[in-house]
């Protein structure tokens, strides 16, 4: 009996160590398998959130991977992180990585549900899931979490540990981090949030998509109420300040716009530095979605606010011209092509077998909403508009789409730049190239010029008569100033082939800030000889403004790292040009002021009264393109109005840029001189009295 009763426990013994012996060599197996290594302990991998911010401290959109901002711990607010320990790991400054009480309770939780449910993880262990593994529940992922906790504890203090799971925790809605947490849910920075607050974002923790109060409040409140007490029993809280913050309202920031389209201020100035800052070579070594870098811009958050006004206000009315005045019915072959073309890159025609794929362009030919789509959607008037600081070259708005089209485009940032990527036809807002050229040459704006009709033989043997005299009768003659003024096309067609020639125009266009292709002809008088984009045109006529000084646009001033070093300067990245005499561009300016004084640009002064202002109107054949490009003592904008799709072009003289593109810009710059708090306060351009022209 004896015998037996050993032999018994001898079993019972061996078959324990050799359990404990499997348990521990699956341990180290695991263990051993997929753990980060030193270099990655010394160097957590931590995806943070690039700022884009205006000039005048305004953040306007980030770059991320996951959307966090670093915050060093004595910029987070002392009752989060009281919060943070009374509800995930209260003995988080006694243990070392684990927690053998709670992973024991955790343990018999698990056994009495059947099921792997509580994990009994500490801040740091979190934090190690946070930063290393996957968010799947098994009992291997814990045992990693574990050994890499304690390996944290090792290389960091609890102060770093703290501050790295504070900038890491995700909090729903696209935010990690307290940082990015405080503004989406209160639009505060971290120091400005109340106790009540702090315990809010603390709840949101444990399933940020259950207590985020906006699926449910009182859930989110009930969580809250539920930190707040455990702050007050751990000693954090005395009773006056937890009644005070218990009866507290959460009151959430408004969700003003979700996801993609979250930030539409300047989505397409935003993609235009995202372009700039990855082209710079000075930054190869850095990731802007993932290294935490701070961008501040050029933009002035105000004047873009008020250039997407002055569109908005304009092309509420002008669609509505427009759309009256266009009819389908008499454009019925273009929309069969529009609609075929259409169908062709249409998912469902595209994955379609070539069987199927006339049975599905038949069933889209019939489909009136995705007709109407297609009407709509070509027939969008779209914009262009970027306005330049005179002095410094900076970019300080950017409008690069009807703001239809951004408010119904959730990538809008990623569509087109009207601003900066399109090229088209300037029309008449060239020929203040053709008359600098001239007035170089010795001519003055009083000089004399025929304004009548006019035919100009190629050298290929065809005439070329341009359209528009300014009703001048043969031999009937104009001076420069009042011919640029009216935009007489038989004025400047003279100029460009009898006082100078194209390819001098072009040598004065390209130093002026054009750098698309021109092309040696007569026409180029006329804006027909090249195609060129709003930037080109505004940095050209800045050029005029700055009386002969060309300076490249800038968009960026400097960049910081996510400590706040300062890696690239850009406001000592001068590039300056002298590209036509100071005195010809003053007179040029002069001459401009005729085209805005009483010229075709004139609308302006429906606007802007108080304020001298120069500039010149384009409108393109067939009535294609509006522009206007003016400028006044100190900023210049371009304005061009259009369409996507060439085919379609404005009906009648209402296209004109008089009425097209003038008030837009006429908008904007009465909306800036009227605002005493930005820093645009000079009316005049002070050129000297003896640049008078005489007016006939």
């Amino acid at each position: 009996m004896k015998l037996t009763s050993f032999r018994f426990l001898l079993i019972l013994v061996l078959g324990t160590l050799l359990l404990l012996a499997s348990i521990a060599i699956y341990v180290y197996e695991v263990a051993s398998y997929n753990l980060p290594s030193l270099e990655q302990l010394e160097n957590p991998p931590q995806n943070y959130a690039t700022q884009i911010f205006s000039s005048d401290g305004v953040l306007i959109d980030y770059f991320y991977v996951e959307r966090r901002v670093p915050l060093p711990l004595d910029s987070i607010p002392k009752d989060f992180i009281n919060a943070l320990i009374a509800t995930e790991d209260r003995k988080f400054f006694d243990h070392w990585g684990i927690h053998l009480g709670r992973i024991f309770k955790a343990m018999v939780k698990n056994l009495f549900a059947m099921r792997f449910k509580e994990g009994g993880s500490t801040i740091t262990m979190q934090l190690a899931r946070n930063l290393y593994f996957s968010q799947d529940v098994s009992f291997v992922r814990k045992i990693h979490e574990a050994l890499t906790s304690i390996q944290i504890e090792k290389q960091f203090t609890k102060e770093e540990i703290l501050e790295m799971y504070i900038n890491t925790v995700s909090f729903g809605r696209g935010a990690y981090g307290i940082s990015v947490a405080s503004k989406i849910y209160f639009d505060k920075s971290p120091l400005e949030l109340t106790t009540s607050e702090c315990a809010f974002l603390v709840g949101l923790l444990k399933a940020p998509e259950h207590y985020n109060a906006i699926v449910d409040y009182d859930k989110g409140i009930e969580r809250r109420n539920l930190v707040l007490r455990l702050m007050y029993e751990q000693g954090y809280l005395n009773s006056s300040q937890y009644l005070k913050a218990l009866n507290e309202p959460i009151r959430l920031a408004k969700v003003k716009i979700k996801d993609k389209n979250e930030f539409l201020l300047a989505p397409h100035f935003v993609e235009y530095v995202r372009r700039t800052v990855s082209a710079d070579k000075r930054l190869s070594e850095y990731d802007i979605y993932r290294d935490g870098l701070t961008i501040y811009t050029t933009l002035n958050s105000r004047i873009q606010m008020y250039a997407k006004q002055a569109v908005e206000e304009h092309l509420s009315e002008y669609q509505k011209i427009f759309n009256a005045s266009w009819n389908w019915k008499a454009k019925q072959s273009l929309l069969n092509k529009l609609i075929d073309e259409s169908i062709r890159k249409h998912p469902d025609y595209v994955n379609a077998t070539p069987d199927d794929k006339e049975s599905v362009a038949k069933r889209l030919r019939t489909d009136q909403h995705f007709i109407d789509s297609i009407k709509n959607a070509v027939t969008t008037i779209q914009v262009g508009l970027i306005m330049i600081d005179v002095q410094t070259g900076e970019i300080v708005a950017m409008v690069g789409a009807s703001p239809k089209f951004i408010n119904e485009n959730p990538f809008a940032k990623h569509s087109l730049n009207h601003a900066t990527q399109i090229r088209r036809q300037p029309g008449s807002a060239f020929k203040p190239f053709v008359y600098t050229a001239v007035i170089s040459d010795s001519m003055t704006p009083n000089s004399l010029v025929e304004c009548g009709p006019y035919s100009y033989t190629l050298p290929s043997g065809e005439v070329w008569t341009p359209q528009g005299f300014g009703n001048c009768e043969p031999g009937e003659k104009v001076t420069l100033y009042e011919a640029l003024a009216k935009s007489i096309n038989s004025v400047a067609a003279r100029l460009i082939t009898q006082y100078t020639n194209p390819l001098r125009v072009i040598e004065i266009a390209h130093k002026m800030g054009i750098e698309s292709p021109l092309q040696n002809v007569p026409a180029l008088a006329l804006g027909a000889g090249g195609e060129v984009s709003p930037l080109e045109m505004t940095v050209a006529f800045s050029t005029f403004a700055r009386e002969g000084i060309r300076v490249k646009p800038k968009v960026l001033k400097y960049i910081q790292d996510n400590r706040g070093n300062v890696i690239v300067d850009y406001q000592r990245d001068e590039e300056v040009i002298d590209a036509i005499d100071p005195n010809v561009a003053k007179t040029m300016i002069k001459m401009m002021m005729g085209v805005v004084n009483f010229g075709t640009g004139y609308e302006v002064r429906n606007y802007l009264k108080n304020c001298e202002a120069a500039g010149k109107t384009g409108t393109t054949n067939d009535f294609a393109d509006a522009w206007f490009i003016g400028f006044t003592p100190q900023l210049c904008a371009g304005v061009w109005i259009g369409f996507d799709d060439r085919r379609i072009t404005f009906t009648g003289g209402y296209g004109y840029a008089a009425k097209a593109a003038v008030p837009i810009w006429g908008r904007l710059m009465a909306k800036i001189y009227n605002d005493p708090t930005l820093p645009y306060k000079q009316r005049n351009f002070g050129l000297a009295d003896s640049l008078k022209i005489s007016q006939q």
